[in-house]
């Protein structure tokens, strides 16, 4: 990294496939400098290389969101930018089909929670004090409809726990980071076609466009907000 006077840096985790790589891409091509956040560096060097062929600025680092030594060495190389104004929380597992609430395996609970929602709690805490230097952030956490009480059924109890409890997280956080310049929202990208989500769902493009838009509200947009497409879903 270098000291270059940089406009906004992008922060996205999860991202050397499907959806967030998909983000990586929008962010980039709107002239942000987007950090690309792989578990795998093999793999997340990969897919940057790719996105830097089409021109785009690009910088893969290793991240695992379930390690805080992970996240405290990406703290100190992102401090180098003296800025962070957009941090996407997209890494996600187990979406949980075989499993039901009245007879789950905690040991697979356990691991859900751990990434979908205390990964994107960690990064949070480590990464708003960069933010409020700026006065000027957004964070968008990748959740799901699994994650909407209104709408809650049976089945994936590990995923959809995770979900809801992903969402109080924005709830909480929007409101401890009201008037500071920080936005905070909840965006489901919907059913899209991806390794997670399997064929038949709509394009990756569209569902990366939706947590684009929350990444890069105007300073007066929505805060503590649960989105698809820009448009509010039931909490």
């Amino acid at each position: 990294m270098t000291e270059k006077q940089i406009q906004d840096v992008a922060l996205v985790t999860g991202a050397n496939r499907g959806i967030g790589l998909e983000v990586v891409r929008q962010l980039a091509n709107k002239g942000i400098t987007v950090i690309l956040g792989a578990r795998d560096i093999s793999k997340g060097e990969a897919a940057a290389e790719i996105l830097k062929e089409e021109g785009l600025e690009v910088l893969a680092r290793q991240l695992d969101v379930t390690e805080q030594d992970s996240i405290d060495r990406l703290v100190v190389e992102i401090e180098q930018f003296k800025q962070l104004n957009i941090l996407v929380n997209n890494a996600g597992i187990l979406y949980d089909t075989w499993q039901q609430a009245i007879a789950p395996d905690f040991d697979i609970v356990y691991e859900a929670l751990e990434t979908n929602t205390f990964g994107a709690w960690r990064m949070c805490k480590a990464f708003i004090p960069l933010m409020q230097r700026s006065k000027h952030g957004r964070i968008v956490n990748v959740s799901s409809g699994a994650g909407s009480l209104t709408n809650m059924s049976g089945g994936t109890p590990a995923y959809s726990v995770s979900k809801v409890a992903l969402n109080a997280l924005t709830r909480m956080l929007a409101d401890e980071l009201r008037g500071t310049g920080i936005l905070v929202n909840s965006v489901c990208p919907g059913w899209v076609a991806t390794e997670m989500g399997g064929s038949g769902g709509r394009p990756v493009e569209d569902g990366a466009a939706g947590i684009v838009w929350a990444a890069t509200l105007l300073a007066d947009g929505p805060t503590g907000g649960f989105f698809r497409d820009g448009k509010p879903l039931p909490w």
